[in-house]
């Protein structure tokens, strides 16, 4: 057994005990055997589950919003309306909509020298999916995948992170009174409940979270050769291009950045520029931030960071890069003490960084904000390049050519350009890492295949003419082979165009 760190994963103080190892493996046979006694759910089934769950959102939705904020010790209800609630409605919309379509069998082209067979790809429901839920939007990163895996016809198992334990309650228990266990599954728990979940022999398994924990899930699930869709994170970069409108690039770079105080996987990391805009784009952002929140302590539209560890590790951020020589600039000019009692951190510029910076070495998640010289597009890209490849990259700027560059040379698991964060809410394209910053896609139709298995099927001729002249043409390809197989060996090479 694969056992998650706790020294990584830490469990919150005072949460609930979740299941046993043997309870979780009850569980999931329990969902497999019901999976195989309805292998093909129509979709009549997947369209009722889908507004089963739609109906228990709107249910619950000022208690979904209630208790994320309890447990962030405050979040913003608009922050959870945009990052959870809508996010969620938008994805079972679109399921409604598309599923149907998604699910039909595809014809595909068949060459010459297999006619008149005939190829198709039939999407098929892989069985008893797995779902590893962070806390930082624990409504829409649970339910998303659980979209995904019931439109493809699937059953799941959700554990939900101990770093939101009302919620997670809440959430486990909406989800008993809409779904049968056997159809919906939801652990709550620490570290042990989260090493036996991903030891489970999945059909496939999706975890959202940090790299260092998803390495080690995939280590377990390569145990049960199960496979995984992992979305994880890493630092994120801005690119800020001479032709960009400078207004418009710190209103969305502010807003994204703010959101859920930055507490978001693909939130801009941090930024590149050229020297002689940083300090204008720093005095605008500080001005953005201010415009946005005239005060930070006590604002219901801003959100706490989630755990004194977690509020703890950013302060350490920044002292460790003012005490390497950056510049540090901090939005308001709320009081101090009260700022740490509510765990709230006003955006922070920090300038004059320098690559041994903790700060531009690790994912931040928070709302710290760096910024580096970088004079040129070439500039940029290298130092881009001289990172793991990111989950988000973006891009500002109105030179096509450069935009078109910047695609091209660099890797990111997706990219918004003269905004951010704004390609996660696509359905119709899908949503994933690459590299270390995660392996595998969903949302939208990406989703729906990543949770099926699209199974391709030939299927050969059994009569007609065409058939019968085929066949008398195979009769040479079967032992005893003779100067016929040759000759016919030679026949299909030039098809495939070898002369």
């Amino acid at each position: 057994m694969v056992r998650i760190n706790p020294k990584t994963t830490k469990s919150k103080p005072g949460e609930a005990k979740g299941p046993t190892a043997k309870a979780l493996q009850a569980a999931f046979k329990a969902q497999r055997d019901a999976f195989d006694a309805a292998p093909y759910p129509s979709w009549e089934v997947r369209k009722a589950r889908l507004e089963t769950l739609r109906d228990v959102l709107r249910k619950y939705e000022d208690d979904i919003k209630q208790t994320i904020s309890d447990d962030f010790g405050h979040r913003s209800k608009v922050d959870t309306d945009l990052g959870d609630i809508i996010m969620a409605y938008n994805d079972i919309h679109n399921a409604l909509k598309m599923t149907p379509k998604w699910m039909k069998r595809r014809k595909r082209a068949t060459s010459l020298s297999y006619k008149p067979g005939w190829n198709e790809i039939i999407p098929q429901p892989m069985g008893v999916i797995g779902i590893v839920v962070p806390w930082n939007y624990p409504l829409g990163l649970a339910t998303g995948p659980i979209i995904g895996a019931i439109g493809a016809g699937n059953r799941c198992m959700v554990k939900m992170s101990e770093y939101t334990p009302k919620f997670s309650a809440l959430f486990k228990s909406m989800m008993e009174e809409a779904f049968e266990p056997d159809v919906v599954y939801v652990a709550t728990g620490g570290v042990d409940v989260a090493t036996a979940f991903t030891n489970l022999p999945f059909d496939h398994m999706l975890f959202t979270g940090s790299t260092n924990v998803g390495k080690i899930v995939a280590k377990a699930a390569a145990e049960n050769l199960v496979p995984c869709t992992l979305e994880l994170g890493g630092k994120s970069p801005v690119l800020i291009d001479d032709s960009a409108k400078l207004d418009l690039t710190v209103a969305r770079i502010a807003q994204s950045k703010l959101l859920n105080a930055g507490q978001t996987c693909i939130a801009p990391d941090y930024v590149l520029m050229p020297k002689a805009r940083i300090d204008a784009f720093s005095d605008a952002m500080i001005n953005q931030a201010e415009a946005m929140y005239p005060k930070f302590a006590g604002n219901d539209d801003y959100t706490s960071v989630i755990a004194d560890s977690h509020y703890a590790r950013l302060q350490t951020l920044l002292e460790d890069a003012e005490n390497k020589g950056a510049k540090i600039r901090v939005a308001g000019n709320d009081d101090k003490q009260q700022l740490a009692k509510e765990r709230r951190i006003p955006l922070t510029v920090v300038t004059e960084t320098t690559p041994d910076m903790k700060i531009m070495q690790e994912e931040i998640f928070g709302p710290l904000l760096p910024i580096v010289p970088s004079e040129t597009l070439e500039d940029q890209c290298t130092a881009v390049k001289s990172k793991d490849r990111p989950l988000a990259l973006y891009w500002f700027g109105e030179d096509d050519a450069k935009r078109d560059r910047v695609l091209y040379e660099t890797h990111a698991g997706g990219v918004t350009i003269n905004d951010c964060a704004w390609h996660f809410g696509q359905e119709d394209i899908g949503f994933g890492g690459i590299g270390p910053s995660g392996m595998g896609a969903y949302h939208g139709e990406a989703g729906f295949e990543t949770f099926s298995h699209m199974k391709g099927v030939f299927h050969q001729s059994t009569g007609g003419l065409f058939h019968t002249l085929k066949q008398k043409m195979m009769a040479d390809m079967m032992p005893p082979y003779t100067e016929g197989t040759q000759k016919m060996l030679a026949r299909v090479k030039g098809m495939a165009g070898i002369k």
